[in-house]
């Protein structure tokens, strides 16, 4: 259960690297944040219900690219409702004092053709960490999907206290992959 905890804490991470252009809308039922921990040498898969992005992103102009998220934490789902309870605890995500976690972006640089590294801060409840996230963009007649991956380290927000602390019951490492959708952005 503590596992599937640090496996959403992943996710909120992976939201934040989303990128998406001015007037550009994220299309929430074609977009996804999940993450993956591992409790007791098993993995654990996880993802958040609610989200929301508020992105300008100008593939010609960079610079001017901003990038901001929003994670509802009490919204992890394990697809087991005690352990979709237990996260939204004091000792995990401590949702009633500290309802969202956020990303801000404060550079988006260019690593190839439609690849991007998106830097900037990402708070969960009162930690806030410099991250680096990359994202590859692919434009369809439905938009423009991001997708990526990276990993962060859920004992860097205060994720699991008291004996969840141990790195041998709950690893410290939790991976996070997204998959989001966004109208009216063009990917180059």
């Amino acid at each position: 259960m503590k596992s599937h905890l640090f496996s959403l804490f992943g996710t909120i991470l992976l939201a934040s690297a989303f990128q998406v252009s001015a007037q550009q809308g994220l299309i929430p039922a074609q977009s996804e944040i999940a993450f993956t921990s591992t409790q007791m040498g098993v993995p654990v898969h996880g993802k958040f219900q609610r989200f929301n992005a508020q992105v300008a992103f100008d593939t010609k102009r960079l610079e001017t690219s901003k990038i901001a998220f929003t994670i509802d934490v009490a919204s992890a789902s394990f697809g087991v409702a005690e352990l979709d309870a237990e996260v939204a605890k004091p000792a995990w995500f401590d949702a009633k004092r500290v309802p969202q976690a956020t990303f801000q972006s404060v550079a988006v640089k260019e690593t190839g053709r439609g690849k991007f590294d998106v830097v900037g801060k990402l708070k969960i409840k009162d930690s806030v960490r410099d991250i680096v996230v990359p994202v590859t963009l692919l434009q369809s007649t439905a938009g423009t999907t991001a997708t990526g991956d990276f990993g962060i380290r859920r004992l860097d927000f205060g994720i699991g206290d008291g004996d969840w602390k141990d790195t041998a019951l709950v690893s410290n490492e939790v991976q996070v992959k997204f998959k989001l959708l966004v109208s009216g952005m063009a990917a180059r």
